[in-house]
């Protein structure tokens, strides 16, 4: 089952508080990671941990009750409620099923075949839901014959020649591109995709609902045809900073590994990067002219041991072949990420918990 409308659930706002109402959405797991979805951030790692020992039925009772919660001691577990609960608002939750219900998207679990096996690798972190317009069988392929490949949204012309050049030759093979969507190098890899009759994966910041950029929406649609549009942002979601560093680990975690083309210093594609080598996953990168800003971000993950020389599609099918690196990321290369605070918080807040 993938279709959300089969977790359509009441609502009664008859004095019974927000504790009480949060618990008409435990009839099933689907509406109740849903809720989860509404209530709390995607990384948050305590959540996140027990929904993945305890289930979201469950996980939603033990925020609703006030009794002890299995793996938190006992400020632990205040803590997390009064953080989470005043964000139910048990209103918006039916609106968010209402809207998957009604706009006909449908919706991926851990427990549904399509749900992409990748993205068990992120272990805590893992999305709770995933919305999906289109052929979701791309999620179900193996993680090898996926591809993530991004970069500057300010392209220049050089990057959009060697996106173009890359992804029509991979998707030509059977290859599933994935990407974010954005302008510039994201755009490309969609594009070049489709006009070698390819496959590929937008990941959406925002709900799928809402194409972003909106200047993308007619290239987003075309994607839903014959990729699949991707968010762990229920319909309805606007884009923000903070979802589209979440995204990013989603990127990673899809494929086998990730390629950067073209990014500056403060490049959200650098976090990309980042996230699919703190999973183990190979990265490469397109050295470009050292004249051009857009050339620092693959010469530096590329100089700093990070990233394997791309300059063709072959170089990245050899990178599914390659053992990367074991272990953390040195620490020479946080200057490379000018948007490591995310990360960073998310590992320490993950190892303060991986232990309940």
């Amino acid at each position: 089952m993938t279709q959300a409308s089969n977790a359509h659930l009441p609502f009664n706002d008859e004095g019974t508080g927000n504790m009480g109402t949060l618990l008409t959405f435990t009839t099933d797991e689907r509406a109740a990671r849903i809720a989860l979805t509404m209530i709390t951030d995607p990384t948050d790692v305590t959540t996140g941990h027990l929904l993945a020992v305890h289930g979201a039925v469950n996980t939603v009772m033990l925020l609703a009750d006030d009794a002890p919660v299995p793996g938190l001691d006992n400020v632990e577990a205040q803590l997390w409620r009064k953080r989470l609960l005043p964000r139910v608002e048990p209103r918006l939750i039916q609106e968010a099923l209402d809207l998957t219900e009604h706009g006909g998207f449908k919706t991926l679990i851990p427990s549904d075949d399509n749900y992409p096996a990748s993205l068990h690798d992120l272990g805590d972190g893992a999305p709770y839901v995933l919305w999906v317009k289109g052929e979701e069988s791309l999620l179900a392929m193996p993680v090898s014959d996926r591809f993530t490949i991004t970069g500057a949204r300010a392209a220049t012309s050089y990057g959009v020649q060697i996106a173009n050049e890359i992804s029509a030759d991979l998707a030509s093979d059977g290859k599933v591109i994935v990407a974010g969507g954005a302008y510039g190098i994201d755009g490309e890899v969609h594009r070049s995709a489709l006009a070698v009759a390819g496959h590929t994966i937008a990941v959406m910041a925002g709900g799928i609902d809402r194409p972003y950029p909106a200047g993308h929406r007619d290239l987003l649609e075309r994607v839903s045809d014959v990729g699949v549009l991707v968010s762990e942002q229920p319909p309805g979601a606007t884009p923000t900073r903070a979802r589209f560093m979440a995204r990013a680990r989603i990127e990673a975690a899809l494929s086998g590994s990730t390629t950067i083309i073209e990014a500056g210093s403060r490049s959200g594609s650098l976090l990309v990067a980042q996230q699919a080598y703190s999973l183990g996953r190979s990265v490469g990168a397109v050295p470009g002219p050292v004249t051009s800003a857009t050339s620092y971000g693959p010469h530096r993950l590329i100089a700093q041991g990070i990233a394997s020389v791309v300059t063709n599609a072959n170089d990245i099918r050899a990178l599914s072949e390659k053992q990367p690196p074991s272990g953390s990321m040195p620490p020479p290369c946080a200057e490379a990420f000018r948007m490591d605070s995310y990360s960073a918080h998310a590992r320490a807040a993950h190892s303060a918990h991986r232990d309940l």
